[in-house]
């Protein structure tokens, strides 16, 4: 049996801002994806009820058994109309996938156990042939109709200068908290312009890097990360709509548009290209089949278009932190030690006042062990 408080919103990434540890979070997220998992484990929710298919066997999604793995019970394909029954802060109880709340059921679904996902993820390994060669078609067909809006993109006015430094993006893809962590000594060292893909921003906030330009749809990312003077930069659509900018307008802030086709993260890297970067790292980028797939788009145009554009002035740096951990060996310890106990011997034998000193502490050592 689960008891606890629900958050309920059916934007993950909405729901992780404000969950808080041991809440139960009430969402629906089809084939939820590794970076919203790898979230809710960070929030610690004590259990996940899922209104839909956490995983449908279409694609190998990383999400179910990143929660399982940490131990979090997922509530699986919960019918009842959840989002209508419940609000933020309701008690509930759930026993053997039946929720109940103030006594009453409200709902059902389905315990994902480990051995499900295992046999959803063997179905998805047969499913993903035909995933990617609808992945293919979409990407070559949608790459026709925009080559010459990415290749000939209008670029906007900005305040920040690129004049002989790097720039470092920064997504909020697989693993790019650890990335940016693994690439600290590079910014500190370089100092490259920071420019965080919405989300992104609070990463880097994180570990104590305020980003030069935060970029995007405006929906991930915080409050702070939008109040730290960053210069704001919303993705709008190629005909100039631009949902992002009502809640840059609400917060009394300023930004520019920047109307283009494809994600944030490929205009984040075109500005920097455009904008005459000496070099340009990328973490957390995605690139991928399984990535474009968990972040819902049916192929990757742009991405390509962009990255055939940017060529070889592009570093990505995503996966840096799994290349290689350090690791302290007892031999190290042991010429370590060596090297500080060599020169105090030496001084110790070539001072008289010091050798002394250390007779008589031997001397009176034996005095009091003696008795």
């Amino acid at each position: 049996m689960i008891k606890g408080k629900v958050v309920i919103d059916k934007r993950t990434k909405d729901l992780v801002k404000r969950i808080k540890p041991d809440e139960i979070a009430v969402i629906n997220h089809r084939d939820l994806d590794r970076v919203a998992g790898q979230s809710l484990v960070e929030s610690k929710v004590k259990a996940i009820i899922n209104t839909t298919r956490t995983i449908s066997g279409r694609y190998p999604n990383r999400g179910p058994k990143i929660l399982t793995e940490a131990g979090i019970p997922i509530i699986d394909n919960c019918q009842g109309d959840l989002f209508d029954k419940l609000k933020d802060g309701d008690e509930i109880i759930i026993e053997k996938g039946l929720i109940y709340k103030n006594n009453r059921l409200i709902g059902q679904g389905f315990p994902l156990k480990s051995k499900d996902i295992e046999d959803k993820m063997r179905e998805a390994q047969t499913n993903i042939k035909y995933e990617l060669n609808k992945f293919i078609e979409n990407t070559l067909n949608y790459a026709r109709q925009e080559k010459d809006l990415i290749l000939n993109l209008s670029v906007p006015e900005i305040e920040t200068t690129f004049d002989n430094r790097h720039a470092l993006v920064v997504v909020r893809g697989a693993d790019y908290k650890e990335d940016l962590q693994a690439v600290e000594a590079y910014i500190r060292e370089m100092k490259p312009v920071i420019i965080a893909v919405d989300g992104g921003a609070d990463a880097c906030l994180e570990r104590g890097f305020k980003p030069d330009i935060i970029i995007g749809d405006m929906d991930s990312v915080s409050d702070r990360a939008l109040n730290s003077g960053s210069e704001l930069i919303v993705h709008a659509y190629p005909d100039g709509r631009a949902p992002g900018l009502d809640r840059i307008n609400k917060m009394g802030l300023d930004a520019t548009l920047f109307p283009a086709p494809g994600t944030s993260e490929d205009i984040a890297l075109l500005l920097a290209y455009e904008k005459k970067a000496d070099l340009i790292a990328a973490v957390g980028t995605h690139s991928n089949l399984i990535d474009f797939l968990e972040k819902g788009r049916p192929g990757m145009s742009s991405t390509l278009l962009v990255r055939l554009k940017i060529g070889d002035k592009l570093v990505d740096a995503r996966g840096v932190s799994r290349l290689y951990h350090s690791r302290l060996y007892y031999h190290y310890w042991l010429q370590v030690g060596l090297a500080i106990l060599i020169p105090l011997i030496s001084v110790t034998f070539l001072s008289p006042i010091l050798s002394q000193l250390i007779q008589l502490m031997a001397l009176k050592l034996r005095l009091i062990f003696s008795f």
